[in-house]
């Protein structure tokens, strides 16, 4: 065997390994994209997860909100109606005490705001994610 008969085996073999050597970078490129792809995916997942969680707890403290202002407007609408129903038994009693203490109550009620207990968004931010908060309607 001559010398550039080793020269050129030589070559070939260096190539060869250099081959090897990048297709060993291509598998261990390829695992670490793997790996990373699955990662990522999982932060996805938790992510969907986490917004649906909080979707839920938003449309729950919603509903509660709304079920508090319902009740609250129906309790305003009856406590005037009972009142103009006392308006009217004074007009025919001619009660005019009992005519000037219904009208001071209806306008003192007309002036007070269901939103008055609403004021502070913290307050009401802190019973809704309070379980044992009672609530009066």
């Amino acid at each position: 065997m001559s010398i550039k008969n080793i020269t050129d085996q030589t070559i070939k073999f260096k190539g060869f390994l250099g081959s090897m050597e990048a297709f060993d970078r291509l598998i261990s490129t390829y695992t670490e994209y793997q790996k990373i792809a699955e990662e990522e995916r999982t932060k996805r997942e938790a992510i969907s997860a986490w917004e649906k969680t909080r979707l839920a707890e938003i449309k729950a403290q919603r509903d509660l909100l709304i079920g508090y202002l319902e009740k609250s407007f129906d309790e305003r609408k009856d406590n005037f109606q009972q009142l103009f129903k006392l308006v009217d038994q004074a007009m025919e009693n001619n009660d005019n005490l009992q005519l000037q203490l219904t009208l001071d109550t209806i306008i003192k009620l007309a002036q007070s705001s269901p939103f008055k207990d609403l004021e502070n968004i913290e307050n009401v931010r802190a019973k809704l994610a309070n379980p044992n908060t009672v609530w009066e309607f």
